[in-house]
């Protein structure tokens, strides 16, 4: 019997079920848009929040029943870990999980240990994935943690440390290719700066260039045909990181020719820390063409940290699943469950009820998106705001065929006198809220 054993295997008992550890609305198999609800969602719980963290914040120790960790994880502490962990995620019926590769080992002193103690749990967490049918969304490398990277990875001033994040990297990304994952993410959790005082600024932003350039060239090599992902967040730890947004993101991904290598995964809460909506950064990511996944969970509009809790608002979600819709999808990507209980959530069947809520809270968000977008009135909202760029100008100017000098001449010799129309954004917004039955 594991920590997490005393919970029945979760199902879809619909909205009246008074079983709170059921599904009301995540029906996997229902239909949408022609497509199962799992498909759409691809829920995937990760390893870090859910088994790692013991609870702890700057005024308190840890208060989560997690006896597998410790200052040092031994192999055996990493085994307990690994059957507590994969069978929560058999009874809760969530088809992808994640990690970091500190996460799932023993701890290790030295690149080499390193190495050893990953391919060591890799090997038994392969028998798990096997033996569940749960499989690997991403992996990652944890290049913040430790006290070598202070002051970063990719972006640390003393090039062993950079060697040590390689040496990391390249192990981690190995054993995800090994495991079918999906996808591979890099989060720069310290490459940034706390003053600019004491920081080469440039010369950091070409150091983590060409990390990312080598991660691509190392994904080549080894015939890994996942995605690259980095994942954007403003500041915390760091005064200001180089991966802010989407948008910093694209600009750097040009400069440094990667625009074609990577893509993003957007965490709803780093979001919120840029001072940007959720569906900013999934809009702005598909206009770029580097969409890749996304970190599911919330912050707290009152704190201005990084809480990730569980997502228990549909209709707040329900703007970036119309853009996601509209945009084919999460293709390889999922809905990872970034999230972590509130530290007096001190029974292990809360990480249940934590779950259940927040997958429940994707499946309205999506039925509420789909009827919007089957509906076709905010689409159509949306396109005769737009529809006189169809005509003979708008078509003028988009193709190129004009260019400053001629516009202006012709908005002159026509008298352009333009009137002003209503954007409905009340409309707009109304047209999400009224969908929000589910």
């Amino acid at each position: 019997m594991s920590l997490f054993s005393d919970i029945a295997p979760v199902r879809f008992e619909g909205p009246d079920t008074a079983n709170e550890y059921a599904f009301r609305v995540y029906d996997k198999d229902r239909q949408v848009l022609g497509k199962r609800m799992e498909e759409w969602l691809r829920c995937a719980v990760c390893y870090w929040h859910s088994f790692n963290w013991p609870g702890q914040d700057i005024f308190g120790a840890g208060t989560l029943p997690r006896p597998w960790l410790g200052p040092t994880i031994t192999q055996e502490m990493a085994d307990a870990k690994l059957e507590a962990a994969f069978d929560f995620l058999a009874q809760l019926g969530a088809p992808y999980f994640t990690f970091h590769d500190i996460d799932v080992m023993a701890t290790a002193k030295t690149v080499k240990e390193h190495d050893r103690n990953l391919k060591t749990i890799e090997a038994r967490i392969q028998k798990k994935m096997a033996a569940t049918k749960v499989r690997l969304l991403w992996g990652t490398a944890n290049l913040f943690s430790h006290p070598r990277y202070a002051a970063g990875a990719a972006t640390s001033p003393d090039p062993e440390v950079y060697g040590w994040a390689a040496a990391q990297v390249r192990g981690c990304l190995e054993a995800t290719h090994r495991l079918g994952g999906q996808n591979y993410v890099l989060w720069g959790g310290r490459e940034g700066y706390d003053s600019l005082l004491n920081t080469d600024l440039k010369r950091e932003l070409d150091h983590y260039g060409r990390f990312l350039a080598m991660v691509v060239e190392h994904k080549h090599r080894i015939g890994f045909k996942g995605n690259i992902l980095i994942e954007p967040k403003p500041f915390e730890p760091t005064k200001h990181q180089y991966d802010r947004d989407v948008a910093a993101v694209y600009a750097f991904l040009q400069h440094y020719g990667l625009a074609n290598e990577v893509k993003v995964n957007i965490e709803v809460n780093h979001a919120t820390l840029a001072g940007l909506d959720f569906e900013h950064e999934v809009c702005a990511a598909l206009a770029y063409g580097i969409f890749g996944s996304i970190d599911i969970n919330r912050g707290d509009p009152r704190n201005g940290w990084d809480t990730d809790q569980f997502p228990n608002n549909a209709q707040e979600l329900v703007p970036a699943f119309v853009a996601l819709i509209e945009g084919g999808g999460l293709g390889a990507g999922g809905f990872n469950f970034d999230a972590k209980l509130r530290r007096q959530s001190v029974d292990p069947a809360d990480l249940y009820l934590a779950h259940i809520g927040g997958i429940d809270t994707l499946a309205r968000a999506l039925l509420a998106a789909a009827d919007v977008v089957a509906e076709r009135k905010l689409a159509e909202l949306k396109r005769t705001r737009y529809q006189a760029w169809d005509g003979e100008l708008g078509q003028r100017i988009e193709s190129g065929k004009l260019d400053l000098a001629a516009l202006a001449d012709l908005a002159a010799a026509s008298d352009f006198r333009p009137t002003e129309r209503s954007g409905r954004q009340e409309l707009a917004e109304s047209l999400i809220a009224r969908h929000c039955k589910y």
